[in-house]
């Protein structure tokens, strides 16, 4: 049973679906993109149960333009690199929440970081973790 205070976490977990994406930017047909497996695993406070953590693998642009994410009802601002530390802020709708993201690179090919959530039904983390593999087509 879901705690009352918990259940509109099933529309939260739809937001973040795409999370782990990395700095995906719309590619010319034919480019070349860094393939990326990126790991997600959200937390709440107070929540009775770890969530598990979500591998997938994305092609994505040489360079990032976008932090990750890129989900139709949230919209990232923001977005500065200094060094390996790249940080923006994100606003999403249905459920309505604002948060902040960071990621530090591990030199070209990893990177470690989480975005941090704040909602009138309180606040989550999800932490973030990628490698690359290597090269791919069409990078989205």
């Amino acid at each position: 049973m879901v705690p009352s205070r918990f259940r509109w976490l099933p529309r939260a977990l739809g937001v973040l679906a795409l999370v782990p994406v990395v700095g995906a930017v719309a590619g010319a047909q034919g480019a070349k993109g860094d393939l990326w497996e990126t790991t997600s695993q959200m937390s709440m406070e107070g929540m009775p149960m770890a969530m598990p953590a979500r591998t997938i693998k994305v092609c994505s642009a040489k360079d990032w333009k976008e932090p990750p994410g890129g989900q139709k009802n949230c919209k990232n601002t923001n977005m500065k690199a200094v060094g390996n530390k790249i940080t923006w802020d994100v606003q999403c709708t249905g459920p309505t929440m604002t948060g902040a993201g960071e990621i530090n690179r591990d030199g070209a090919n990893a990177y470690t970081g989480s975005i941090k959530f704040t909602s009138d039904q309180g606040n989550m983390t999800v932490k973030l973790t990628g490698r690359k593999l290597g090269e791919c087509d069409n990078p989205e």
